[in-house]
């Protein structure tokens, strides 16, 4: 009945696991309980799970992102400390089984449900504000989208009290995590997250691919196409082309396991260097897919708090393609060691240094963006400028790596570890927090307090270079990823020095939480209302609208006749939001509840397929292609704002105006 589920498969052994369920079970049913005491069920349902509005899931995006950010730094710490503890004699206090899920969980958290959904959720906010349109291509797909990813998020979760999860790093290698040497269920639950969640990434590229090239605002030509949209194209394509390799691979090694073939096994006819040629050839692509949104945030914020338009648009344009189409020719070097030949090292090895060039000159074109700017030295421009410095020296140290010969020394070290953390902190993170920060009174109507704002970068800032710089000068001595213990004199030192950054890197997400709260809690007072949507004096269109924005976002369509056109009509007197009308009805998507019930039938097939249990599979397979059939049976999906109703969500906005003016 329940398959190779048991009561044995429930860790009620070990500690640790204990304890962190019953903290969860506290939080859980604490919101729970002031949910059902609030009466704010039905208003969640209808305003929020339901919703196809792409700026709330924008924001219900933001929230599983953090919540991920929240899991895997305590996997982080978690593992820091181990190694800050397990020297000579100590053996620490996580054992080696529950330590390598610990790392392989952090990875694919950190990937999978916190880098990657924070970028789908500033595109999401960002995207058809920035092009004119009233919302995505497909709204409900785009619904679809959160809930597969957020479910597969739950799922990977349930690995914590229900079983255990894969102990073969966030990549899951074979032979190790073939059924014969990985026989339990964590691999298994590697395999099913990362499809679920792979099914609603594959989804957002494509809905924003097409959103992009079909829905710009009349007149916004490609090089009228903010930097942010070019990124956020650039990294769909990426997408698109990628996350079906992905998809082959992992479906490939489910299959080993599940129905005993011999795709990735050497001794059945297979070869184990096929998936890392596939995994990879998602895998360096992916890396792009993340950083690219973020530089695309920067080439927002860098103009807006310098008081000066980009410099070089066209080049930043140029240079993002040229990266794009360059990351698929780099996967190699993630395995110079494991005998592809000097030829097609050294190919690979030239490949990764040319596509540090076009990076190279989209942060000279910031610094020159700011040369001789007004830079006002927001918490916002912290984030700009420590990415600057931080990732400058993340690439050198990816230059270093991408000699073949070099990479010998330093392949499988933690100075691989100290790099891979240089650019996606200092970097990806970097990046989307400053976007968040530069967009959160956009989604929200309120600015963002500026004290913790920049407390939380300092902790951040100063934290990531205690934490990872021991990891070069480790890696250079010779201390491989993925110990738990250790018995050379000379590391000790440093890994205390890299568990104190991990302490601070703590305090900075504190500080994070704390910035939200005391955002909330002072949003009405004055000066930090933003009815406006023009609190930096942007140049982007999306700053034309309200804060929030109305469902519909636009009125009235602009008409895109600049680069720059909001700046150039606000420079020249002309209204940009046609107050006043004429309005018109606005044809918009309903919302739809088949988007929470696919997630929650691909939750049960997951967790059935795990586990062996075939009839919760069958049914729960069943339930998604009825609800796909009954959604692509409804027709009545849309419905009509009329003219009255917008002309009086226009004029509630003016009021807020001048009365905001007023004060």
């Amino acid at each position: 009945m329940l398959g190779r589920l048991s009561f044995a498969d429930i860790p009620v052994d070990v500690p640790i696991l204990v304890g962190t369920f019953l903290g969860v079970a506290v939080i859980g049913i604490t919101v729970l309980g002031l949910i059902t005491y609030y009466g704010k069920w039905g208003y969640l349902w209808k305003e929020w799970f339901t919703s196809v509005d792409h700026k709330r899931l924008a924001v219900m995006y933001v929230v599983v992102g953090l919540l991920a950010l929240a899991r895997g730094f305590a996997d982080a710490i978690m593992m820091r400390t181990q190694l800050a503890l397990a020297y000579a004699g100590n053996p620490g206090y996580l054992p080696p089984h529950h330590y390598d899920q610990i790392f392989s969980a952090h990875g694919t958290i950190m990937i999978f449900f916190m880098a990657m959904v924070i970028m789908t959720a500033l595109f999401n906010l960002v995207v058809p504000l920035q092009i004119g349109a009233r919302d995505v291509a497909f709204p409900f797909l785009n619904n679809l989208s959160f809930w597969m990813t957020t479910v597969a998020f739950v799922l990977i979760n349930v690995s914590l009290f229900i079983g255990e999860f894969s102990q073969c790093g966030w990549l899951a290698y074979p032979p190790l995590s073939e059924a014969q040497f990985s026989p339990g269920v964590g691999v298994d639950y590697y395999i099913l997250a990362v499809q679920i969640s792979g099914v609603g990434t594959l989804l957002t590229g494509v809905n924003f691919f097409v959103t992009i090239v079909k829905m710009r605002a009349p007149g916004m030509t490609w090089m009228k196409l903010p930097v942010f949209c070019w990124t956020a194209l650039c990294a769909c394509v990426l997408i698109m082309v990628a996350f079906p390799v992905l998809t082959v691979a992992v479906a490939l090694l489910g299959l080993d396991r599940f129905l005993g073939m011999h795709f990735f096994t050497n001794d059945g006819g297979g070869n184990q260097m096929l998936y890392l040629d596939l995994i990879w050839a998602w895998g360096h692509p992916e890396v792009y897919i993340l950083i690219i949104p973020a530089f695309g945030v920067f080439s927002e914020v860098v103009p807006t708090f310098s008081e000066k338009p980009l410099f070089g648009y066209a080049t930043m344009v140029y240079a993002t393609c040229a990266i794009m189409v360059l990351s698929f020719l780099v996967w190699v070097h993630h395995f110079f060691t494991m005998g592809a030949g000097a030829d097609v090292n050294a190919f690979f090895g030239i490949m990764t240094m040319i596509i540090s060039i076009p990076t190279g000159v989209k942060l000279f074109n910031w610094m020159f963006t700011m040369y001789k700017g007004r830079v006002e030295f927001h918490a916002t421009m912290y984030w700009a400028i420590g990415f600057m410095i931080t990732f400058s020296i993340g690439g050198m140290t990816g230059v270093m790596m991408a000699i073949p010969a070099a990479d010998f020394v330093l392949h499988n070290s933690l100075f691989l570890i100290a790099h891979f953390h240089n650019v996606i902190i200092g970097g990806v993170y970097f990046g989307y927090v400053c976007g968040m920060n530069f967009w959160a009174p956009k989604a929200l109507g309120f600015k963002f307090n500026e004290a913790w704002g920049k407390r939380a970068f300092w902790c951040w800032f100063i934290g990531f270079y205690f934490a990872f710089v021991p990891l070069y000068v480790l890696g250079f001595d010779g201390m491989t990823r993925r110990m738990n213990h250790y018995d050379n004199p000379n590391w000790y030192p440093w890994l205390l020095v890299a568990e104190v950054g991990a302490v601070m890197i703590f305090f900075g997400i504190v500080c994070q939480v704390t910035q939200i709260y005391v955002s909330i809690r002072d949003r009405n007072l004055p000066g930090n209302v933003d009815v406006t949507g023009d609190p930096w004096n942007a140049r982007s269109l999306e700053w034309s609208t309200s804060s929030p924005p109305p469902p519909y976002n636009f009125a009235i369509i602009p008409h895109i006749h600049e680069l720059d056109a909001f700046m150039h009509d606000k420079e020249n007197g002309i209204d940009t939001r046609h107050a006043g009308g004429p309005y018109a009805p606005i044809h918009m998507p309903k919302n739809t509840a088949a988007g929470f019930f696919i997630g929650a039938f691909s939750f049960t097939l997951g967790f059935g397929l795990i586990w062996y249990i075939w009839w919760l599979a069958a049914i729960s397979l069943v339930g998604v292609i009825a609800t796909v059939i009954a959604r692509s049976a409804n027709h009545d999906v849309d419905y009509y704002i009329p003219a009255e109703e917008v002309a009086r969500i226009e004029n509630e906005h003016s009021r807020k105006l001048m009365a905001q003016a007023a004060e």
